[in-house]
């Protein structure tokens, strides 16, 4: 190289972390007792909005590339005990929220929330609406389900007591696409959990499907996308598929396949499925979620938790205050997942009064986190908003970023000055663009955090 010349700038991997919260658990660190009290990070706090989650972490069998907190089966009277635990917790949320708040949406995730019976779930439900208040007929209410759980029985509960949406984990349509992605399940099985679902009335059906499984080519992915279409879905979320540390891709296949051609794979796919679907009537939501023109939005929208607070309940949920995100320990690993869950269900009322793990929301953090999950959006944001929230523009703040995302294409740049949008490029890239606005701090406390 001579001295005029330049070194050609290093390609951004596409596809480095999925951004669904901000900051993710891996920066959560143990909390000080004092600090940790419920009622004192709620007593301020906007109570007239609230959104509730309940998290299962029982699944049938664990795919393999899941990282969610979730353990295989639940032995020896388990689900009954974890639901217990989950009363303690309930009563003591409500103690810290008062009888002010109120719910404007619900979610019950996991792991599998499907995975208990259809009285369990009946007691959910109950908890929901007797233990903390909230009304699930009047709100929306988001519920995730495996092919194997989504039984007729327990189809019909979550019907009648309010669910406006369901989630089905299909991932392929092609036995052996799934069985590579070690999700043993076949496609008739998977077929007759679809006819269930619309038997059973929930006004929102999504379907998840994974691509850049080992072996998929845009013909099987199209076979996949055309047997979701079958069922005219409210909903598509297309995920790309992620080799993580101590998941079952990961310990059994020894990481990703070449990070290059994995990518290119990807990227490839990722376009040939938002081409599809564009085509067939489906506009896009974000890089993942694509909805059917004229659905309805029933509660199943990336949700951005920007200004509302979240009420997380069970031992993989995260609740949200503008001053602290908190939650219990973490961890991917079957053996300390199983240690966590059985501290859970041993926990006395007194000990859901407080916070364990979590992470203190500076002004700085909350700016990035609104501009990360407003830009991740197909609308992108308002500064109209964010001026209004914070006091400044995003241009004034994330200058060095923005003029970053803006050299790369990533942003659209006919949307105006007061909208920032990202193009088809950025979407395309989110993965890559997301980690980008992440704060020092958080970078450098989850470079700490050490897999378990």
């Amino acid at each position: 190289m001579t001295g005029t010349e330049t070194a050609a700038a290093p390609a951004v991997r596409p596809y480095q972390q999925y951004v669904y919260a901000y900051p993710h658990k891996t920066a959560y660190r143990p909390l000080p007792r004092e600090r940790g009290s419920l009622r004192e990070l709620w007593a301020d706090e906007p109570k007239g909005a609230l959104s509730l989650y309940f998290h299962i972490p029982f699944c049938e069998v664990r795919c393999g590339f899941c990282n969610l907190f979730t353990r295989i089966g639940a032995p020896d009277g388990l689900a009954g005990a974890y639901l217990d635990a989950l009363e303690r917790q309930a009563i003591a949320a409500r103690e810290a929220l008062g009888d002010a708040a109120r719910f404007a949406n619900a979610a019950f995730g996991g792991g599998t929330p499907t995975f208990l019976e259809a009285a369990e779930l009946e007691r959910l439900c109950d908890l929901a609406e007797r233990g903390l208040g909230a009304d699930l007929t009047a709100v929306p209410l988001s519920v995730e389900a495996s092919p194997a759980t989504a039984t007729a029985d327990r189809l019909a509960v979550l019907a009648a007591r309010g669910a406006t949406r369901l989630s089905l984990g299909v991932q392929s349509f092609i036995d052996t696409e799934a069985r590579t992605a070690v999700r043993p399940q076949r496609r008739a099985d998977v077929e007759a959990a679809l006819a269930r679902t619309r038997d059973a009335g929930i006004p929102v059906l999504n379907i998840d499907l994974i691509y850049g499984i080992d072996g998929q080519t845009e013909a099987s992915w199209s076979h996949s996308l055309d047997a979701a279409l079958a069922w005219q879905p409210e909903e598509l979320y297309l995920y790309p598929l992620y080799v993580r540390p101590l998941t079952g891709l990961g310990r059994h296949h020894g990481g990703a396949p070449g990070e290059a051609a994995w990518d290119e794979q990807r990227l490839r796919l990722y376009r040939h499925g938002r081409d599809h679907l564009l085509a067939r009537g489906y506009e896009q939501v974000s890089m993942r979620m694509f909805r059917r023109t004229g659905a309805p939005t029933t509660g199943g929208e990336d949700y951005a938790c920007q200004t509302d607070g979240m009420v997380g309940l069970g031992c993989g949920a995260r609740s949200y205050t503008s001053t602290l995100h908190y939650s219990f320990d973490y961890a991917v690993d079957m053996h300390r997942i199983r240690g966590i869950i059985d501290d859970y269900t041993a926990r006395s009322a007194d000990d859901f009064r407080h916070a364990d793990y979590g992470w203190e929301m500076t002004e700085d953090e909350a700016r990035r986190r609104h501009l990360l999950q407003s830009l991740l959006q197909a609308e992108g944001m308002r500064v109209a908003d964010y001026r209004t929230r914070f006091g400044s523009v995003p241009g004034d703040d994330f200058a060095a970023e923005l003029d970053r995302f803006r050299d790369r294409g990533w942003l659209d740049d006919s949307a105006g000055e007061e909208l920032l949008r990202l193009s088809p490029e950025g979407l395309a890239h989110s993965d890559a663009l997301g980690p980008e606005l992440f704060s020092a701090a958080v970078r450098e406390r989850m470079a700490a955090y050490e897999p378990k």
